[in-house]
């Protein structure tokens, strides 16, 4: 039975928690299919090495046009979490920096479909983009998932998840410096021989955060109505 002393929450604010869900959903599906695509990718010839070669060598190739696909989900998916974002996370609790960054992240996916990166010793100016742009969206990434998650305390129904976001943020900007290690340096030896696989690991660790604050956007209750 309804309570009919519990104050109603204006219809502003419900529109706008019933959108940030909507858009939790399109990011948790684009993520889904984000990884389905992925993997089909991997499995089209030319088989690719996923433990040494990098993710975006999958998209060069006579199916590369699969891996090309997935970088603008990817780009699609993660601004459908920033628009979530926005509209589901109170703005006292807000990072503009941090969803500017995330909003980088997700444009540089769209550039990674448009310039290819090179497949062995030779060297393109769109490969040279490729990986400039590549480098740039995962430090904004993984930056911009900190600081998003740094300023989710002051909104109490991020609260709970504030630690396991940051957290996450703070050990994929470890992987990725492991991942960018200078040349000469121990780590830098190390991830040479499985460049592959820490990529993907800290594509994962990205994609993770978003598929949690996604499902969180998706349960999102009304200001003031508590966890």
């Amino acid at each position: 039975m309804t309570n009919p002393n519990r104050p109603t929450a204006p219809a502003g604010e419900r529109t706008g928690t019933d959108t940030a869900a909507r858009f939790g959903r399109l990011a948790l599906v684009g993520i889904a299919l984000y990884v389905v695509l992925d993997v089909v990718a991997q499995a089209l010839p030319p088989h690719y090495n996923p433990v040494t070669q990098a993710e975006s060598d999958l998209a060069v190739g006579p199916y590369g046009f699969v891996m090309t696909v997935n970088f603008v989900v990817r780009g699609l998916l993660s601004l459908a979490l920033i628009a979530g974002l926005q509209r589901g996370v109170a703005p006292a609790a807000r990072s503009r920096a941090g969803l500017v960054l995330v909003g980088v992240w997700a444009v540089g996916a769209f550039l990674l479909a448009i310039f290819p990166t090179d497949v062995g010793g030779h060297v393109t100016v769109h490969g040279a983009i490729h990986v400039v742009v590549a480098l740039l969206a995962f430090v904004a990434g993984v930056v911009g998932e900190g600081l998003v998650a740094a300023r989710l305390g002051a909104d109490s129904r991020w609260a709970p998840l504030r630690l396991v976001l940051l957290v996450m943020a703070v050990v994929a900007a470890v992987v990725l410096v492991a991942l960018i290690g200078g040349n000469g340096h121990a780590v830098a030896r190390l991830t040479g021989s499985v460049f592959g696989l820490v990529e993907r690991v800290l594509l994962g660790l990205v994609l993770l955060w978003m598929a949690v604050a996604a499902v969180r956007l998706t349960r999102l209750p009304m200001l003031g109505e508590g966890r």
